[in-house]
């Protein structure tokens, strides 16, 4: 008996993947049935008689997602009123697409499209009248620049999309959508230029979007994880950025970058372990500006991965490496501390971390002074307890400061994770130990290739480049693409 049901009950459920049939009548219940009518309270349908051939036709659409006064407009007014040989030459509007079978109108509906089905024709036609909330173009907020352009992407689709036709006026630029997701269809949009971008690069970014098998792909930061080769790396192998002028200057290189909707930002992909370090302002700047940033943000890099193994290392096995008199000051600020340094140094990173993971989640107004007044008091609390010495105040304060010079945040993640770990090297068995996790942590970062391209290039393996690396050239000197990417014209100019 229960078994029977199961069976009734399977044979009445809708099937996305039937073909539209020639009977209005049929099709508007499929519909019904696929959508819940009536209980789906913004899923929308009107019935009307189309002028040119007085046939009629049902229209499909969720109310909550489309433009309105554009569907009065632009379809029915058109359809009640005017003649014509075909729905394509009545209706004004921009894209139209035929679909033959309930998945496509499926897609096309939750992609903010509306259907219209006509009695006597088994094609349906998916219009594009999408009217999704999103934000207004504003300035970024995690990639702040002094000098250059303050646009950031939305959560729209189209206005990220145009935002990139903006810097970029050529007709060789790419838009190509590739479907993800099993429950849930969402697009993700390929930008790329046709005559520049490595077809074995891009067929690689194909195939690892089409395997993806999961009820639903949000966004790209989801997206992301489903795409890199190695999921527990700490070492970041794509570029997620929410600048439209740094997304464009990659695509004029010949890398890929990915879209979707609701996401104000966009990945690039292949990367390389420069590319967390520059910044769109070092090209704004003039030549010794732009360096002069690159050099401190590379001094940051260094100090907010080392500085506090370093001051473990030494003052525990290597103190004869200290002169005398700043050794005597560690040492008396030290007299009265009872935790041994490595402990001391653990307490101030983490509670720089908790600090830090607390100003971001407090509300904006109360967040920078929380931080300030939370950081003095803790410091100096701590210091007059005799819990730490004052010296490991300022360490922890510059290994702190140092990251936040690194813009990208999966590079900041990687450098904050691994202070960690070279700080438990240091106390373990000084710089030998400390040289040896940097020398393992180094040549791991060698080892990951990023959609095929090696980590460190095009230092090493050496490629030809406009040798934008560390520091960078005049631009009147850059004259080649980096060819690390294998691109099919590697050459900006002619010299």
């Amino acid at each position: 008996m229960v078994r029977s049901f199961k069976q009734s009950k399977k044979s009445q459920t809708p099937s996305k993947h039937k073909k539209i049939s020639t009977s209005l009548q049929d099709n508007i219940q499929e519909s019904k049935q696929l959508f819940s009518y009536g209980v789906n309270k913004d899923f929308a349908m009107r019935t009307i008689q189309i002028h040119f051939n007085k046939k009629d036709a049902c229209l499909f659409y969720y109310s909550s997602i489309v433009n309105g006064p554009m569907i009065n407009l632009h379809v029915i007014k058109p359809l009640l009123e005017r003649s014509g040989e075909s729905v394509n030459n009545v209706v004004s509007i921009e894209n139209i697409e035929e679909v033959d079978n309930f998945e496509k109108i499926i897609q096309n509906i939750n992609s903010g499209k509306i259907i219209l089905l006509i009695d006597g024709d088994d094609t349906a036609y998916a219009m594009d009248v999408a009217d999704f909330a999103h934000r207004n173009i504003s300035i970024t907020e995690n990639e702040n620049t002094i000098k250059g352009p303050q646009e950031a992407f939305t959560e729209s689709l189209n206005s990220n999309i145009s935002l990139i036709r903006k810097q970029l006026h050529n007709n060789h630029l790419i838009n190509e959508g590739v479907q993800t997701g099993e429950r849930s269809k969402n697009e993700v949009n390929l930008v790329y230029i046709k005559d520049l971008v490595n077809e074995d690069i891009l067929e690689n970014v194909r195939s690892r979007l089409e395997q993806i098998a999961t009820d639903n792909v949000r966004n790209i930061e989801i997206l992301e994880q489903y795409i890199e080769e190695r999921p527990y790396s700490l070492i970041p192998t794509v570029l997620y950025t929410e600048k439209p002028d740094k997304a464009s200057s990659y695509l004029e290189d010949g890398f890929i970058i990915l879209l979707m909707d609701s996401s104000s930002a966009c990945l690039i992909v292949p990367v390389t372990f420069w590319s967390f370090f520059h910044s769109p302002e070092d090209r704004y700047l003039r030549f010794f500006y732009g360096n002069f940033t690159r050099a401190i943000r590379l001094f940051c890099f260094y100090l907010t991965l080392l500085i506090s193994a370093s001051y473990v290392a030494i003052s525990n096995f290597h103190s004869e490496m200290i002169p005398p008199d700043l050794l005597l000051a560690i040492t008396a600020s030290r007299e009265r501390v009872p935790f041994p340094l490595i402990v001391e140094v653990l307490i101030m990173e983490i509670a720089f971390e908790l600090i830090r993971e607390a100003g971001l989640r407090i509300p904006n107004p109360l967040g920078p002074t929380i931080g300030i007044v939370g950081a003095l008091i803790l410091g100096q609390a701590a210091v007059q307890a005799n819990i730490i010495s004052p010296i490991i105040v300022i360490v922890a304060a510059l290994s702190g400061l140092s990251s936040f010079a690194l813009a990208d945040i999966n590079i900041n993640f990687t450098v904050r994770l691994m202070r960690f770990i070279f700080i438990l090297a240091a106390g373990a068995f000084g710089m030998l130990a400390l040289t040896g996790a940097f020398l393992l942590f180094f040549m791991y970062a060698a080892s990951i290739k990023s959609f095929g391209i090696p980590f460190f290039s095009p230092m090493s393996p050496h490629f030809l480049s406009s040798e934008d690396t560390v520091f960078r050239k005049p631009i009147k000197k850059e004259i080649f693409r980096p060819n690390y990417l294998h691109p099919k014209d590697v050459q900006k100019k002619s010299k």
